[in-house]
């Protein structure tokens, strides 16, 4: 069956009430934004409909508003925003106060607030992974050992970021989720509460509800994204209806950048079992 392929956001949003938005790959790449993208966004607000961007970011969602911000996303293009960063914070409070913190120290607003302490490796009784220390050169190679010693301790490994790669420009960088893929695959116990799991949709459920002053039923949203494993994945566990933007981290895999093959489009999606309601290039 062919999908149906938009011009506008406009074209579909008639039926719900409520959209939820990736952000990065979506809205942005991480250097740049994309104007259309937050202006359609923002038209939908003006029509009555709430907007909750829905993203991986390890962050809460002050940072991130502010990153949108220096990137040219103004406040007018959502009402709130739900991250990782958010849900994951009940998961670290749930699990230990001594922690040890892998990621870049960008993250660490991550734990303002908590009742935690960042230590050592061998002082740690639990993990927070919210990516690299050094995303620009490091791979999931170079954290094996460190995982391999951290599974013989049976720690818990919090994922703060189930990204396994983002866009950063032209390229991808690597993201918390590679790592907490090795460490599952060691046998480790992993926690994880941004995309594709539920809490972080049953947060942006009570933050839509917040926004027009009323209950949304699920099969009144609208899920937008582009990472098959999160956006697609959580979107249909979730029960929400999907638009699949085709130019994002998976785009070379049926194409080229702003040119997906149909055929080949479909192939992919079918492969992981998912049926959106419709597709675009990017949002518009």
């Amino acid at each position: 069956m062919a999908i149906r392929v938009l011009d506008k956001l406009a074209d579909i949003t008639g039926e719900y009430d409520a959209i939820f938005c990736d952000v990065w790959g979506v809205l942005h790449n991480g250097v740049r934004s994309w104007t259309p993208a937050w202006k359609a966004l923002a038209a939908e607000r003006e029509k009555g409909k709430a907007v909750v961007l829905i993203t991986n970011a390890p962050r809460p969602k002050g940072p991130v508003s502010e990153q949108l911000a220096t990137l040219g996303v103004p406040g007018e293009a959502y009402d709130d925003i739900v991250t990782s960063g958010d849900v994951t914070r009940a998961l670290i409070g749930e699990n230990a106060r001594m922690i040890f913190h892998i990621g870049p120290d960008r993250d660490m607003s991550l734990y303002d607030g908590l009742d935690v302490e960042p230590v050592e490796e061998r002082e740690a009784a639990a993990v927070v992974c919210t990516g690299f220390f050094d995303d620009e050169t490091e791979t999931p190679k170079d954290y094996h050992e460190m995982l391999q010693r951290l599974r013989a301790r049976n720690l818990p490994f919090i994922c703060a970021n189930p990204d396994i790669v983002v866009e950063r420009g032209d390229r991808l960088v690597y993201c918390a989720g590679a790592l907490a893929k090795d460490f599952g695959l060691m046998g480790g116990r992993t926690l994880i509460a941004g995309k594709p799991h539920a809490p972080i949709y049953r947060e942006a459920m009570a933050r839509a509800a917040a926004a027009l002053g009323r209950e949304v039923e699920p099969s009144r949203v609208l899920a937008i994204g582009d990472g098959m494993t999160t956006d697609v994945k959580g979107a249909m566990d979730f029960g929400l209806d999907l638009l699949f933007i085709s130019d994002g981290i998976h785009a070379r895999e049926y194409g080229t950048p702003g040119n997906p093959d149909p055929q080949r489009l479909a192939y992919h999606l079918n492969g992981f079992g998912a049926h959106p309601v419709a597709t675009m290039t990017k949002l518009a």
